[in-house]
């Protein structure tokens, strides 16, 4: 249960307690839990979102490398040394590196490996799209391929579609191609996002973190407007607003397992719900969330987007008034 008092915490293993110890093991550069995890891990979903937390860990260490080194016939050691070197070319990317192509080309070349060595796994394919936001222009082919519908862009469908065929609707293969809207054009053309996210949620089953989708577009749209705060409070409470909230509880967190929910999904619906003032719904998502949270999307509420106390507040206020509502549902207006 919940309480008003509990301070949040950021951990992004989140309610993962096994994915939890591995990163405190591969944060000291031991790597034995990490295999050892990995090797007990059910299905892709799960693989896809523990790889990644423990690539965005390991980038800043020679752990997987020890591991590969020292179990050179490891598949799932091959895999991990794509994630971490294509976390690395993501993120020398993002800070204008001297080095970005080299480690680009790097990583470019091991996800094909591990496409060959891990053929059922998605996991390469992810990466590859993830490698796609840094040709924000196009100039690869596989980069700029036609779309599968209408009002959609050109763009890497085929490394979607593999993955696909690996993991249907798999969540990162698809926040990936987002980012890849958003890297095309100096703007990041918001309709193309708002078509795409609309498309991949149009034909995802109940479950799925693709209903999700479109409130990270729509607080992406407002991240770019002045005045962060103000236009959120205002945009939250339209009618289509309040829909796509009430669409994601419903076909998502109401059929999700919760205890392998993304944060990120989780705290993007109750940011919505309280935003569109559904308090009730939204002290369900809070009570899923428990002690764990993000800054965003409630940075962008602050009028200092960078300053985590300011985020943490608001964080907690939107908690407060959920479960407050719950409590007493004739106090909120979904009561």
């Amino acid at each position: 249960m919940a309480s008003d008092n509990m301070r949040p915490v950021y951990h992004p293993a989140g309610h993962d307690n096994e994915l939890r110890a591995a990163v405190q093991d591969l944060r000291t550069g031991r790597w034995v839990s990490m295999r050892n995890l990995l090797a007990d891990t059910p299905d892709w979903a799960l693989w896809t979102q523990r790889t990644q937390v423990l690539a965005t860990v390991a980038a800043g260490s020679d752990a997987v490398q020890a591991w590969l080194s020292e179990e050179p016939r490891s598949v799932a050691a091959l895999v991990m040394h794509t994630r971490v070197l294509v976390e690395r070319a993501v993120r020398a990317h993002r800070e204008g590196h001297a080095r970005t192509q080299e480690l680009w080309q790097q990583a470019w070349e091991a996800c094909g490996t591990a496409a060959r060595q891990a053929p059922a796994d998605p996991v390469p394919w992810v990466c590859l799209l993830a490698l796609s936001q840094l040709d924000g222009r196009q100039r690869l082919e596989e980069h700029r391929l036609a779309p599968p519908g209408p009002m959609l862009f050109p763009g890497p469908w085929a490394l979607l579609s593999e993955a696909d065929k690996r993991d249907p609707y798999n969540r990162e293969a698809y926040h990936r191609m987002l980012q890849f809207v958003y890297a095309r054009r100096a703007d990041g053309s918001l309709s193309e996002a708002v078509n795409f996210v609309q498309w991949a949620a149009s034909s995802a089953p109940e479950g799925s973190a693709l209903h999700v989708m479109p409130l990270f577009v729509r607080v992406e749209r407002y991240r770019r407007e002045n005045g962060h705060e103000k236009a959120l409070d205002l945009h939250w409470v339209t009618e289509d607003a309040t829909r796509d909230a009430l669409r994601a509880l419903q076909l998502w967190f109401d059929h999700a397992v919760l205890a392998e929910a993304s944060l990120l999904d989780l705290n993007q619906l109750a940011h919505a719900l309280w935003g569109s003032l559904q308090f009730e719904a939204g002290a369900r998502v809070f009570e899923a969330l428990g002690p764990y949270y993000v800054s965003v999307p409630w940075a962008y509420r602050t009028r200092s987007p960078g300053d985590a106390a300011q985020a943490e507040d608001v964080f907690l206020r939107a908690r407060a008034r959920c479960l407050a509502a719950a409590r007493d549902p004739r106090g909120g207006p979904d009561g």
